[in-house]
C-alpha cells in the first residue's frame, strides 16, 4: 500500500468516525426534543385526563369496544369533539382504537373509573383542580424566595382554604384515600405490627391506611386522630370493614398534643406537608407520650442523596408541590436524622416499602438521655 492509499484510508476513517458522531449528537439532539416536548405538553395530559374523569369516559365506554358515536350520544356531546378526546385518550395509552372509530379501554385506563376499590378518579380530579395548580403559576416565586405562593393567591392556607370550601376538602380526602390505598394494601405485611398493642395513625385522615393494618392484625386497636374535617369519612371506611369498636376517632390537632396510650405512633405522608419546625413540633408530641418500647413509625419517601432517576422524577415534582401549595418539603435520610433528632427520637431503621415505592418505612424510637 502506498502512503496515497494510507491517507486515503485514514481521511475515510476519519469521515466516518465524524459522521458517526453527527448522527450520534443528532440522536441524541432528537431524543432532547422529544423529552422537552413532552415534559411541555404534560399539563395538556393532565387537563385531557380530567375531561374524562368529569365526562365519565371510562364508565360510558364499558367493558367492550364501542363506537365514538355511541360514547357521544350518551355524554350528551357532539360526536366529533369526543373522537377527539377518544383519540387523545388513545394516544396516552389509556383507551385502544380498533376497528376504527370504536373504542376500548386500556387496564390503565380503567383505573379512572369510579367505581373499583382502586380507582384514581379522585386522585386525578384533586390534582388537576384549578384550585391545585394556581399557586404553580407562581413556582418561579416561591423559588426565588421560599415562600409559599399559595398563601399569597389565596389569602389563606391551603388547609384553612379546604375547611372553608367542603366540597373541595371532601375531593381532596377522597384523593388522599386513593393516594394511600396502595401503600394500604402493602404495610401490613411489610412490618411487625404484632409487637404492638394500639397504634395511633398520626393525620391518618379517613383511617384507609389505619383499617387495612387492624384488618390485617386483629390483636391490635387503633386510634384516629385529624382534624374534624379529615375525619368526616373515618365512620364509614371502618364500619365498612368491621372495624368500629376497635378504633376510637379523636378530633384534634397534632401540633398542639396527640393521644397517649398507643405503643406504636404512625405518621404517613404528613411530615412532608410541613416545614422542619413544624415537623420537629409534631414528632415531639409523639415522643412526650411515647411509652417504654414504644415507636414512631414514618411512612414517607426519602430522597436519595444523589439524583438517580429511579422514581422518574416524581418525587421531585411532589417536592415543589409541597414548595408551593403548604410550605412543606420531601426530605432525604439525613433530614429525617435532624428532625428527628430534635424531637428526641432516634432513627433505628430505615427500610424501603417496595411494594409501594417510593415510600420507606422509618423507624424511630426515644432518643437515649444525652442524646
Amino acid at each position: 500500500m502506498t502512503n496515497t492509499d494510507v491517507s486515503g484510508a485514514a481521511e475515510a476513517a476519519g469521515a466516518a468516525e465524524a459522521a458517526g458522531a453527527a448522527d450520534a449528537a443528532g440522536a441524541a439532539d432528537a431524543a432532547g426534543r422529544d423529552l422537552i416536548g413532552r415534559l411541555a405538553y404534560g399539563s395538556l395530559a393532565a387537563q385531557t385526563l380530567r375531561a374524562a374523569v368529569r365526562l365519565g369516559v371510562m364508565e360510558l365506554v364499558g367493558d367492550a369496544p364501542r363506537p365514538a358515536a355511541d360514547v357521544a350520544a350518551e355524554a350528551g356531546v357532539e360526536p366529533q369533539p369526543m373522537t377527539r378526546l377518544l383519540r387523545a385518550l388513545a394516544g396516552l395509552g389509556l383507551l385502544s382504537e380498533q376497528p376504527p372509530g370504536s373504542f376500548s379501554v386500556t387496564p390503565a385506563g380503567a383505573l379512572l373509573r369510579t367505581g373499583r376499590p382502586d380507582s384514581l378518579a379522585s386522585f386525578v380530579r384533586m390534582f388537576t383542580e384549578p384550585m391545585m395548580l394556581r399557586a404553580w403559576e407562581h413556582l418561579d416565586d416561591s423559588v426565588r424566595t421560599g415562600e409559599i405562593a399559595f398563601d399569597t393567591v389565596f389569602g389563606t392556607d391551603f388547609f384553612s382554604h379546604l375547611a372553608q370550601h367542603p366540597e373541595l376538602s371532601t375531593e381532596f380526602n377522597a384523593a388522599m384515600s386513593q393516594a394511600t390505598a396502595e401503600t394500604a394494601a402493602a404495610l401490613p405485611y411489610a412490618f411487625d405490627f404484632g409487637r404492638y398493642t394500639s397504634v395511633t395513625d398520626v393525620g391518618g385522615g379517613d383511617g384507609t391506611l389505619l383499617a387495612a393494618v387492624l384488618a390485617a392484625h386483629p390483636g391490635l386497636t387503633g386510634v384516629l386522630l385529624d382534624t374534624a374535617e379529615g375525619l368526616a369519612g373515618a365512620p364509614d371506611t371502618l364500619a365498612g370493614r368491621g372495624l368500629a369498636e376497635r378504633c376510637s376517632l379523636t378530633p384534634g390537632d397534632f401540633f398542639h398534643t396527640v393521644p397517649a396510650g398507643s405503643d406504636l405512633y404512625l405518621v404517613k405522608s404528613v411530615l412532608h406537608d410541613w416545614t422542619d419546625d413544624q415537623t420537629v413540633t409534631i414528632l415531639s408530641n409523639c415522643r412526650k407520650v411515647l411509652p417504654p418500647g414504644g415507636l414512631v413509625l414514618i411512612v414517607e419517601p426519602v430522597l436519595p442523596d444523589v439524583v438517580d432517576g429511579t422514581d422518574a422524577g416524581a418525587t421531585y415534582l411532589t417536592d415543589l408541590n409541597m414548595l408551593v401549595n403548604v410550605g412543606g418539603r420531601e426530605r432525604t435520610r439525613q433530614d429525617f436524622e435532624e428532625v428527628c433528632h430534635r424531637a428526641g427520637l432516634t432513627i433505628t431503621t430505615v427500610t424501603p416499602l417496595a411494594e409501594a415505592a417510593p415510600f420507606t418505612l422509618i423507624e424511630a424510637t426515644a432518643a437515649a438521655t444525652g442524646d
